[in-house]
């Protein structure tokens, strides 16, 4: 359980904390930037992701008790689920482009 929590010394951080892009199937093929590259196009599109939900979550409780307008509240729910998916899908794509490259081999 402890070799779990302390990170042993000749080891990088790297190796905790690897980035979002994965390093298997056709990513391993790439060189080191453009796994960096694919690493900020995908932490970006959760930074939006998320930026979404939550200005949906603040736009349903707005419109659910201040404004009480009905219309807000719903839209504000629909954008916190668009946004939460957005985050599972591209958190997926690794496995999915994985999948997909073995089928194609």
């Amino acid at each position: 359980m402890a070799r779990i929590l302390v990170q042993d010394r000749g080891e990088e951080i790297d190796t905790i904390i690897g980035g979002v892009a994965p390093n298997f199937g056709p990513f391993a093929d790439l060189g080191r930037e453009g796994r960096i590259v694919v690493e900020l196009i995908m932490a970006a599109a959760i930074l939006i992701c998320l930026g979404i939900a939550a200005w949906g979550a603040a736009k349903q409780r707005i419109g659910s008790t201040a404004v009480h307008d009905s219309f807000s509240a719903e839209s504000g729910k629909g954008m916190i689920i668009a946004g939460l998916a957005g985050v599972f899908i591209v958190g997926s794509l690794g496995t999915i482009f994985t999948i997909v490259y073995g089928m194609a081999v």
